[in-house]
C-alpha cells in the first residue's frame, strides 16, 4: 500500500479472531516472526500484539462470542466512532458491536457494510495501530471480495470519502489517491458459503518459500503463488484454525 503509517479512512489494524490462541501464536511466529505479547489483564480476555522489533503489526485473540467465525479481521481508523457508525446505518451497512471503549487506547465499532463483509472501525487515542506498514511481516495490502461490487463501492465512498480506482480487472481503494487495497467481484470460482469478506495481505521476501513454510507449519494453500500482471507475486493461504489471509512480496506494494 501506499500508506506508511495509519491515516483516517485507511486500514489501521489486523485482528484474527481464532479457536486456537496458542496454535496461532506458533504458527504465525514461525510464518512472520512475530513477537507475540499476551495482556495478562483478566478483562483482556487473551489479547495478544504481534510485535516486529518494537513495533506492534497485528493481534491475536480467542473467539470472544459463539457465533463469530475464525478469521482475520481489517479495521479502519475514523476520527470519530460514533459518527461513523451513524453512516455505516445511513449508507445500508449494519453495526454489530459499540462503540465501545477500550481501556485508554481508542473506541471501536464492528460492522458489516451492505453486502455482509464485517470490518472494524478504530478512533484512536493513546493506540494509533500498526506500527509498521509493507515491511516483511506486516500488513501491506486489504482486499474486499464481494458478491455487490456497485453497493460496496457507493457505501466505502459514503462512509470512508475513499477513492476509487476502477478497472476492467481490479478496483482499488484509496486515501486522497494513495492506494491502500481493492475489490474482487466473487463469481462462480468461490464456492456459495463463503460469504462476503476483507482479506489482509502481509509482506514477505519470498511468497514462494513462505508458502512452502505455511504448509509445512500446518496450513493450507488456497491459491498457489503467482504473479499479477503489473503486480506482485501473491498466494492465499488458511492458517491450521481456518483463517484466510494472503501474502505478497516486499517491495510491490500497489
Amino acid at each position: 500500500m501506499k500508506l506508511e503509517k495509519p491515516v483516517t479512512g485507511g486500514p489501521c489494524w489486523a485482528e484474527l479472531g481464532t479457536s486456537d490462541l496458542e496454535g496461532a501464536k506458533r504458527f504465525y511466529t514461525e510464518l512472520f516472526g512475530w513477537r507475540p505479547e499476551t495482556d495478562p489483564r483478566q478483562e483482556a480476555g487473551g489479547y495478544t500484539v504481534a510485535h516486529l522489533g518494537d513495533a506492534a503489526v497485528a493481534a491475536l485473540a480467542p473467539l470472544y462470542r459463539q457465533a463469530q467465525p475464525v478469521a482475520w479481521n481489517v479495521a479502519f481508523s475514523v476520527d470519530d466512532a460514533d459518527g461513523a457508525a451513524d453512516a455505516v446505518g445511513a449508507a445500508g451497512g449494519t453495526v454489530l458491536l459499540g462503540p465501545v471503549d477500550v481501556h485508554d487506547a481508542g473506541r471501536f465499532t464492528v460492522a458489516l457494510d451492505p453486502g455482509g463483509a464485517a470490518f472494524q472501525m478504530w478512533q484512536p487515542r493513546s493506540f494509533a495501530g500498526a506500527g509498521l506498514f509493507n515491511a516483511p511481516g506486516a500488513l501491506g495490502w486489504v482486499e474486499l471480495l464481494t458478491r455487490a461490487p456497485e453497493r460496496a463501492t457507493d457505501f466505502y465512498k459514503t462512509v470512508f470519502g475513499w477513492t476509487v480506482h476502477p478497472s476492467a480487472d481490479y478496483t482499488q481503494w484509496g486515501v486522497d489517491g494513495a492506494d491502500f487495497g481493492g475489490m474482487v467481484t466473487m463469481g462462480d470460482r468461490f464456492p456459495h458459503e463463503v460469504p462476503a469478506h476483507w482479506l489482509p495481505y502481509f509482506a514477505v521476501e519470498d511468497v514462494d518459500a513462505m508458502t512452502s513454510v505455511a504448509t509445512e507449519a500446518g496450513g493450507r494453500v488456497l491459491m498457489e503463488p503467482a504473479s499479477v500482471p503489473d503486480g506482485p507475486r501473491i498466494a492465499v493461504l488458511k492458517d491450521p484454525q481456518g483463517a484466510v489471509f494472503g501474502i505478497y512480496a516486499a517491495g510491490q506494494e500497489g
